[in-house]
């Protein structure tokens, strides 16, 4: 058995904390530009206070995707996007309620929230790496 520690680049966590972040910002900025729709999106799926709710996601994901990427309390953002990520999973990607022709859209817009969600873990888990604000 190895006992060596594993060293790695620290600039890996920060561009994975780049990738992830990203997919948050924009959609975050696409809900910014396209507010009435989106809160009309979230009333038709049955949120109560859907314009309260849609500043809500904007937060989440605006607020959250631009910590995660400088990598600011990394561990509870990332604890609050999986949480995020879940709700508007299991809110908007019900896969198993569409028709056949819809269906394989959605199961994998799920499951590309579940992968983004297991990449959320793992900061959760082991913090931003050393080329962050938090540098941990």
């Amino acid at each position: 058995m190895n006992t060596t520690t594993y060293q790695y680049n620290p600039m890996l966590p920060l561009i994975g904390r780049i990738l992830i972040g990203a997919l948050f910002v924009v959609a975050g900025f696409g809900k910014v530009t396209g507010f009435a729709g989106f809160a009309g999106y979230l009333a038709k799926l049955g949120f109560p206070a859907s314009q309260a709710m849609a500043v809500i996601a904007i937060i989440f994901e605006l607020g959250g995707g631009l910590l995660l990427i400088i990598g600011w309390r990394t561990r509870w953002v990332a604890w609050a996007l999986i949480l995020f990520t879940v709700v508007a999973t299991f809110a908007a990607h019900r896969f198993w309620e569409f028709d056949a022709a819809q269906r394989t859209n959605q199961m994998t817009q799920f499951l590309k929230n579940f992968a983004i969600v297991g990449g959320l873990l793992m900061y959760a888990c082991f913090g931003p790496g050393s080329a962050s604000v938090d540098k941990r």
